[in-house]
């Protein structure tokens, strides 16, 4: 009864391939929090409790929700991670993440697998190119799990039971996700994202130098050059991908440094404050309130108890 349930939005004729996939990553996830498996870009999820909102970053990946349930916010979008969806993340997106459903006998149970756009690219002239007029740009959404993407998904989870098979056949069964979402119903969001030159990949390409300058101070017209773009084309595609501006992304990559740099290695406020980017403390102080909900030195206090590393 309970795994009717767990998978009532799902077919039934897929409902036994969820069970199967379910009951295999379970094995991968013995306790709360993310947990790596012997494929280097999958990952498993768990949480035996609902959680409150918490700022984080989801870089280009493709999920599958197998019990309980997430909520995602972007922007003013809030969308529900359940079983029988999938969650494709084509940008690095800062959301507001939380689990919306789980309990100690049936936790909040997800897998991810985190894919590299390059391999998206070198895969485009070998698909029919989706149609994108009628996609939305956003860098994240969520379409209805089907057999071509189950399938792939889990013969590769079964192959973790022989590594030594992993190396060989495990890159043939991502690059058969890669085409059956490129030819699937989020295809064309992908496609967009990945191809040179369109509007989607200068937003990718801005995200980038974003990435790898969040601490330097942020000149628009600057960004704008390196990919090619106005400065009003930039904000405008920018924000319809991410949901924030430039600026406001940059702020939210710094915020978050600052945060493992409190939390990882320890650092001081000043000193994490400096090393992202903040030239006063106080006003890094206050952002980081803002976006996080609790000063610094209270918000690490708390997320390490939780952590039970405190």
């Amino acid at each position: 009864m309970q795994h009717k349930l767990l998978y009532e939005s799902i077919p039934a004729h897929l409902q036994e391939c969820c069970e199967e996939l379910t009951a295999r990553i379970e094995r991968y996830a013995p306790g709360e929090g993310t947990h790596d498996t012997p494929w280097g870009s999958l990952t498993v999820f768990r949480a035996d409790s609902t959680s409150t909102p918490t700022c984080t970053l989801y870089e280009p990946s493709f999920g599958i929700a197998l019990r309980g349930a997430k909520q995602i916010v972007l922007g003013q979008e809030a969308l529900v991670f359940e079983p029988g969806r999938y969650l494709l993340t084509s940008v690095d997106l800062p959301v507001l993440a939380q689990v919306s459903r789980a309990q100690p006998d049936e936790p909040c149970l997800c897998l991810k697998i985190r894919y590299d756009l390059q391999r998206v690219r070198e895969l485009l002239p070998e698909v029919r190119a989706p149609r994108a007029s009628a996609v939305s740009s956003r860098g994240i959404a969520l379409s209805t799990v089907t057999g071509d993407l189950l399938d792939p998904v889990l013969r590769l989870v079964r192959l973790l039971e022989t590594p030594q098979d992993l190396p060989v056949l495990g890159p043939l069964l991502e690059r058969e996700l890669l085409y059956r979402l490129l030819t699937g119903e989020q295809g064309a969001r992908l496609a967009q994202i990945a191809t040179a030159g369109s509007q989607g990949h200068q937003i990718t390409r801005a995200i980038q130098w974003l990435r790898e300058h969040y601490h330097r101070p942020l000149r628009i017209d600057e960004l704008a050059a390196q990919v090619n773009m106005s400065t009003s084309s930039l904000h405008h595609h920018f924000r319809a991908v991410t949901a924030v501006s430039p600026l406001q992304y940059q702020k939210q990559l710094r915020l978050q440094e600052a945060r493992r740099l409190l939390l990882a290695e320890r650092c001081d406020v000043a000193t994490a404050a400096h090393r992202v980017g903040y030239e006063s403390p106080s006003q890094f102080s206050r952002e980081y309130s803002r976006h996080f909900g609790a000063p610094p030195l209270r918000d690490v206090v708390r997320l390490r108890v939780e952590a039970n590393v405190a």
